[in-house]
């Protein structure tokens, strides 16, 4: 690690970015942060996990989203001193004594995250935020060294700014609300990467009427159509990458994958079972914060070539099917029809599959990226906008476009199961009685009960 403490000696360092063009380091603290082990960690840990899959391109990584929430952080916090600057004490506007903090809190607001996240949180019981939280506050990492140059207590504002316990909103929700520099930068850069424009809205424009207010951030009534941008941007981002089928079922495949290692090492009956040292402290659900730091996709994926060639068939073909994206098969379902998923399931057996590893039913409404949603059920921190007289009013009481979002359905729930019982790909003579009763059950990529299916050829 470079060590550099002096600021006054310290040259700013700009960074090449696609997304932003150009990310600029004036602190030194920040630039430490950045070559530490921990944060250089995130360069092989990808943003979008299976999503590659689908789009190709997304092979972008948490680092350098992380560097793109810390350029974000930075420009909003220059506006705000240099337009908004609190004048005397309890005026709502911005102290510029909290810059630093902010920063340090945007660039590791995902230092946490291990590889395939949130596939990974759900087996292994572990949460992305909690972790990071751990890492900024051990005494053993680089990033709490150098944070306490600082102060001897810096570490501690910045993992509660992560926690959104620190006691000044508007630092909390510069990276953690509806309009944060956060879900700003991960739409830009997954909508960049993944070659899709859905993402893409007018920045600069936000960027010119965000200001600070009293209870955290709030955007100009000029810019309301900026704003609207955003959600319509966000909403088209859900709907067509982080909700996509193909990489909804490369999750279900990687979760079942990790789920039969974990059952495979614990029950001790195969021979030639192999996993590396990095991950066996998982599967043993024996592990400590070196062991989470030293698992990236890397390891994961040596991990996976190395059960290709495992004697557990099933292990064997999950894993193949991970690395090679074979992906399963999916239709629509829901509460009316979710009756029939067991006899589906029966049928799937009886072709020689095991339900518990080749089926699943995977909700978009469960993936981790939400909606905008300021009210009813799981509802979120609403975006606010500023009226001329001072007045804060929610976004959809003065958009009837993103009134007309708010409640919408999003995503859908599908079945899924192996191409297989579709596409006739077994022993035909042996299994076609069973894949024409399996497709008697789905109609327009939907599960229906074949005595309710009309006017269909079958």
């Amino acid at each position: 690690m470079r060590d550099i403490n002096n600021i006054n000696n310290f040259h700013e360092q700009v960074l090449r970015d696609p997304v932003h063009t150009y990310i600029h380091i004036k602190n030194p603290i920040i630039f430490n942060l950045v070559n530490t082990p921990e944060f250089q960690r995130l360069r092989r840990i990808k943003q979008l996990g299976p999503t590659s899959f689908v789009f190709f391109g997304a092979t972008h990584t948490r680092f350098e989203h992380n560097l793109g929430v810390y350029e974000l952080t930075r420009r909003i916090c220059n506006i705000f001193t240099q337009k908004y600057a609190t004048q005397q004490s309890n005026d709502g506007l911005w102290d510029p004594s909290n810059n630093l903090l902010v920063e340090c809190a945007a660039l590791l607001h995902d230092l946490g995250h291990g590889p395939y996240s949130h596939t990974f949180e759900h087996l292994f019981n572990t949460n992305h935020e909690l972790m990071g939280q751990k890492i900024i506050l051990d005494e053993n990492t680089q990033i709490n060294k150098i944070l306490k140059q600082v102060s001897p207590d810096f570490p501690q504002k910045v993992a509660s700014v992560i926690a959104k316990t620190y006691p000044n909103p508007q630092v909390v929700k510069l990276i953690s609300s509806q309009a944060d520099a956060d879900r700003m930068d991960y739409l830009l850069r997954d909508a960049y990467f993944t070659g899709v424009s859905y993402g893409a809205f007018d920045l600069t424009r936000i960027l010119d009427v965000i200001r600070p207010y009293k209870n955290g951030i709030c955007f100009l009534d000029k810019g309301i159509h900026a704003v609207e941008d955003y959600i319509i941007s966000r909403y088209q981002m859900y709907q067509q990458v982080y909700f996509h089928r193909i990489g909804r079922s490369m999750e279900v495949i990687l979760h079942h994958l990790l789920q039969r290692a974990q059952e495979i090492y614990q029950r001790n009956d195969i021979k030639d079972f192999t996993v590396t040292p990095q991950l066996e402290a998982f599967l043993a659900n024996k592990w400590s914060l070196e062991d989470y730091l030293a698992l990236d996709d890397g390891v994961m994926e040596t991990n996976f070539m190395l059960w290709t060639k495992s004697g557990d068939k099933i292990l064997a073909d999950l894993a193949g099917s991970y690395l090679y994206r074979h992906p399963l098969e999916s239709v629509k379902v829901n509460n009316q029809t979710k009756y029939l998923i067991p006899k589906l399931n029966e049928l799937i057996k009886n072709a020689g599959f095991d339900p518990q590893y080749y089926t699943a039913t995977n909700s978009a409404f469960d993936e981790p990226y939400d909606a905008y949603k300021p009210t009813g059920k799981n509802a979120h921190s609403p975006i606010e906008i500023m009226e001329n007289d001072g007045t804060l009013v929610e976004l959809s009481e003065l958009s009837p476009l993103v009134k007309a979002l708010n409640g919408t359905v999003q995503g859908d729930e599908r079945f899924f199961f192996p191409k297989t019982m579709i596409k006739s790909l077994g022993d035909v003579q042996l299994f076609q009685p069973l894949y024409s009763e399996f497709q008697s059950y789905i109609n327009n990529n939907s599960l229906q009960d074949p005595q309710k299916i009309k006017g269909t050829d079958l």
